[in-house]
Parts: structure tokens; C-alpha cells; sequence
């Protein structure tokens, strides 16, 4: 059981700070804090995600193709926005206000999507504006985790607050289809009640988050400049080479329900339960997986994470189908999320100085966000020219030699940070 702390005012620039022993049991309430808004706003954005590739292929019958372009719009296009996001939320220290600017962003674009109608180009448009909240809002909200949290607690830190977000993950698809079905597909219906859903979440944010603003660093620490100076820190270099690699082999959620949906012919009516049975394998990982990184390396754990979205790849198409195969596969993609989306985050943040923290975090989720549009277009064009089959089979190879090279790139990454992490670092 995890227990909050009070944060105590004199606790500033690293984290909460607890006594050593204190530190090893207790996580800081603003943990907990951050984990409660993104539960609420994961039942908002997972209503629409479960959904919305149903709507795009199955409702407005877009080609694999085009689906692949938006999708991958919805991730990757306002990548670059995470980073000055970032750079922005280290520069005034506001972390909590530049993530509850994203938070809101997002809310108000799933108003968008009532107004547009089917224009595919203004699905898009929409899609981008609620990807440049989540964009603005991702790094400051692991910055503020980890300024919350000590080094040695990241892994499970990071795993508790992935346990909250997946349960409004796990619940939010719940919430769509009990919609649908009482009002005979009305994807209207879903779009308002997540703008409501999302809403609350910015209020969750600004009465009970705790912004951890720190010391002035030192004039010029946090500069255009400092930017390459990051990446001239071999553990940061290798991180964001090893998360844009990433990137390029996932191809994303919503092919992958797809692909199922196709193999086995179910009605789309039960698609979102897809996102439900992943979430619910994270939900029940995220945590264990967070401490078993803290013990046994983060990087082991990162890595068996891509592992098993290899053979989450092969099974799409392998030698057994019906309810093993969505039961198997659906738990090894929870369990590649709950190996990677938190750890990776943990493994970073001690190789990066506390003054660039937010800046550092977003260069790294910015890599990662745009490797995986330039996957999503390639992905459904290989679908479209070789079909779901062969496609998800080259996805599996490509992603089998990352693993490799994923491998030696996170090799000497440090657990903690040996040195100091105030400004001078940068």
C-alpha cells in the first residue's frame, strides 16, 4: 500500500525530500495528486480513442492509408509543441500552469469534433489541436513527478501514477460503449460527455497539484544553448536516439485493434473493449513493473517491454485466433506499455539536470512523437500496398532489431544521478 505525504514548504528544489528511510516507503501526495487528473482525463480521451478508429474506417470508411495519416496526426504532429512546451515550462518555472494550459486545450477539442462533421481535413485539424495539449501538458506533469519524487523512487513513482491514468484508461472505453449503446451510436453523445469528463479534470489540477518551483536557476542555464548542451550529454543522446527508434517500430493502438478486428470479424460495436482489455493488463502491471525496474534495472524492464510487443506483432496473424488470441495479445500490449510508457521516463530522469528537467523530458517524448508518425503513415501505406498480414510481420522484424540496438544504446545509463543535480549541471 502507498501512503501520501504532506509536501513541506521548505522541500524545494529536488523533491519532497523525506528522511532516507522515510523516502524508501513514501511517495509525496503529489504524486498521487497528478495520477487522480490524469485518471479523470483519461476516461475523457479514452472515450474518444476507443472509438475513433471505428468512426474513421468502420464509419466513414476511410482507407488504411489516410486512417494511417490522422493517426498518426494524433501523436506526431504537434510533437515539436512538447518540446517548447518544455523549454517554456523550465524557463518560468510554472510547470503546473503549462500543463493545465495543455489540459484544457485538450478539453475543448473534443468540442472540435461536434462541429466538423466528416471532413477528414478537419478531423485532422482537431485531432492536432487536442494532441497539442497533451503535447504541452506530458512533460511538465513528469517533471513535476519526478521533482516530487527521490531518484531512487522513480520506477515506482511512475508506476503508481501509470496505475491511476490507466484506470480512467480501463474505465474510459467502459464509458463510450455503455454511451453507444443507449443511444444507438450517437458518437455526438460520446464527444460532449468526455469535453464534461475532461473539465473536471482541469479543476482536479488546479485545487490539489502542487507546482514545485525551486530556486532561480543561474542566468543562461535555461537558454536556446542549453538545449545542445543536452544532447552533448552522452546519457541524454543516447535516451532520445533510443526513444526515436522506439517510436519508429510502434505502430500504434489503433492498428493493432484493427488487425484483431479484421482477424476476427467481431462486430464494431465491440471494438472499444479492445482498448479495455489492454488497459486492463497495464492497470494491473504498471506499478509491479515500476518497482521491479527500481530493483533490477530500468532498462531490463524497458527492453522485455519491446519484447513483447514483437510478439504481439507475430500474433496478430499466427497460428491461433478467437478468444486466446485477443486474450494473449491484449495482455502482452498492456504489458509493453506497462514496461515502457513510465520506465523510460524513470531511466531519464536522472541523467538530466533539474533546471532543464521539463526540457529534457520533452526532447526525449518529441523524438519518440515524431518517429511514430513517420511509423503510422508507413505502416498503413504497407498495408494498403501488402496488406495487414505482411505488414504487421515486417512491423515484428523491424521491431525485433530495435530491441537489439535499443540494448546497446541504454547500456551505462545511470540509476541516480551521481552528480549534483542542481543548475551547474546544464
Amino acid at each position: 500500500m502507498y501512503l501520501s505525504t504532506i509536501d513541506h514548504p521548505h522541500t524545494g528544489d529536488d523533491a519532497a525530500k523525506p528522511s532516507r528511510r522515510r523516502a524508501l516507503f513514501l511517495l509525496s501526495g503529489n504524486v498521487f495528486a497528478l495520477g487522480a487528473v490524469s485518471l479523470v482525463t483519461d476516461i475523457s480521451s479514452e472515450m474518444v480513442t476507443a472509438v475513433l478508429p471505428a468512426y474513421l474506417v468502420l464509419g466513414l470508411h476511410l482507407s488504411p492509408a489516410v486512417y494511417g495519416v490522422v493517426d498518426g496526426t494524433y501523436t506526431g504532429a504537434t510533437a515539436l509543441l512538447r518540446l517548447a512546451g518544455g523549454y517554456i515550462a523550465d524557463l518560468v518555472r510554472r510547470r503546473k500552469f503549462i500543463a493545465g494550459l495543455g489540459y484544457g486545450l485538450s478539453a475543448v477539442a473534443k468540442l472540435g469534433l461536434l462541429a466538423v462533421g466528416d471532413t477528414v481535413g478537419a478531423i485532422g485539424a482537431v485531432i492536432a489541436i487536442d494532441r497539442t495539449g497533451k503535447g504541452l501538458r506530458t512533460a511538465p506533469r513528469d517533471a513535476l513527478i519526478t521533482l516530487s519524487t527521490p531518484p531512487q523512487l522513480y520506477g515506482r513513482a511512475f508506476g503508481v501514477h501509470r496505475m491511476m491514468d490507466t484506470i480512467g484508461a480501463f474505465a474510459g472505453p467502459l464509458v463510450a460503449l455503455g454511451i453507444l449503446a443507449a443511444t444507438a451510436q450517437a458518437y455526438d453523445t460520446v464527444f460532449v460527455a468526455s469535453f464534461c469528463i475532461a473539465a473536471f479534470g482541469v479543476l482536479v489540477l488546479v485545487l490539489f497539484v502542487r507546482d514545485h518551483r525551486g530556486e532561480q536557476p543561474p542566468k543562461g542555464t535555461v537558454s536556446p544553448s542549453a538545449l545542445g548542451g543536452l544532447m552533448r550529454m552522452a546519457p541524454v543522446r543516447r535516451l532520445v536516439l533510443a526513444a526515436c527508434l522506439a517510436g519508429t517500430v510502434t505502430i500504434g493502438d489503433g492498428f493493432v485493434y484493427l488487425l484483431l478486428q479484421q482477424r476476427e470479424r467481431f462486430s464494431a460495436g465491440w471494438f472499444p473493449l479492445l482498448a479495455v482489455g489492454t488497459n486492463l493488463s497495464y492497470l494491473l502491471l504498471a506499478t509491479p513493473l515500476g518497482m521491479l525496474a527500481d530493483k533490477i534495472g530500468r532498462p531490463k524492464v524497458v527492453l522485455g517491454g519491446y519484447t513483447a510487443l514483437v510478439l504481439v506483432y507475430l500474433l496478430l496473424f499466427g497460428p491461433f485466433g478467437g478468444r486466446p488470441l485477443l486474450v494473449v495479445v491484449l495482455g502482452l500490449y498492456g504489458l509493453f506499455y506497462a514496461a515502457t510508457d513510465g520506465v523510460l521516463i524513470a531511466l531519464a530522469g536522472p541523467a538530466l539536470p533539474q533546471a532543464l528537467r521539463t526540457t529534457g523530458i520533452a526532447l526525449i517524448q518529441t523524438g519518440q512523437a515524431l518517429s511514430y508518425l513517420v511509423s503510422s503513415v508507413l505502416f498503413g501505406l504497407a498495408w494498403t500496398v501488402w496488406g495487414p498480414a505482411n505488414a504487421s510481420r515486417i512491423a515484428a522484424a523491424l521491431a525485433a532489431t530495435a530491441v537489439l540496438v535499443v540494448a546497446l544504446l541504454l547500456r551505462g545509463i545511470p540509476a541516480t544521478n551521481t552528480r549534483d543535480t542542481g543548475e551547474r549541471q546544464a
